[in-house]
């Protein structure tokens, strides 16, 4: 499967590639360039033929919806909305069929700890940045999908845990870089039935993903049930 994945500089993207390299034609694109052992393309995801080009013959877009915290906020959601936007905008018309989506389940933090929130409740960001481009570039993405135009997936991410033997108390909402993994890959070839977590069967579906570790804030049985996730016991 070719596979092109967003955001190539973030630890996340390095470690998408580095783990579906294996099996996957990767490609990995930034606004930036970026040091990869992955095959890298520059792109700013204009609104013109180069982004055409880019996605041009590929299975599945991995688009991260972080965004980079050292610039305005401004361009952080410029990024999040336009260049989403763009992307969305080049795959329907090169017939891409799939894109996953990597969002973030911080946009539900706003719940109280004793709630168990699923996908069927709505986010509630607040205006800061990192959080609210991951919910701008959600509307943007199921627009597209609720047109029927695209299938979409959308993973809401737990909070990463790059370093598992730093010591110290680990987050109800964890998600060790293997499980991210096996979530995404997952995603890319899983037929999503309908459902109740599901807005629109196989065009737009939105699940939370996080490791299995004691005390874990968010239910992950819809991935389980929709995308076969299976996420390994965490002490």
């Amino acid at each position: 499967m070719k596979v092109l994945i967003t955001n190539g500089g973030s630890p996340l993207s390095q470690e998408l590639a580095s783990a579906l390299g294996d099996g996957h034609e990767v490609t990995l694109t930034a606004r930036e360039q970026v040091q990869t052992s992955a095959k890298f393309v520059q792109s700013d995801l204009g609104h013109d033929q180069t982004t055409n080009a880019l996605v041009k013959g590929v299975d599945a877009i991995v688009h991260s919806g972080d965004t980079d915290p050292k610039a305005s906020v401004s361009n952080r959601l410029d990024v999040a909305m336009r260049c989403t936007y763009n992307l969305l905008w080049a795959a329907v018309e090169e017939r891409v069929p799939r894109v996953i989506f990597l969002s973030s389940l911080g946009l539900l933090d706003g719940y109280d700890e004793d709630l168990a929130v699923t996908e069927r409740w709505r986010p509630v960001p607040p205006t800061d940045p990192a959080l609210l481009s991951f919910h701008l570039g959600e509307y943007v993405c199921r627009e597209f999908a609720r047109e029927r135009r695209i299938s979409v997936t959308c993973l809401r991410l737990g909070t990463l845990i790059w370093d598992s033997n730093s010591g110290g108390a680990i987050s109800s909402q964890a998600l060790y870089p293997d499980d991210a993994t096996q979530a995404v890959e997952r995603a890319m070839s899983a037929e999503v039935p309908s459902g109740t977590w599901t807005t629109a069967a196989r065009t737009w579906n939105v699940f939370h993903i996080q490791s299995s570790v004691p005390d874990a804030r968010y239910l992950t049985s819809a991935a389980q049930d929709g995308l076969g996730y299976s996420p390994s016991q965490r002490a």
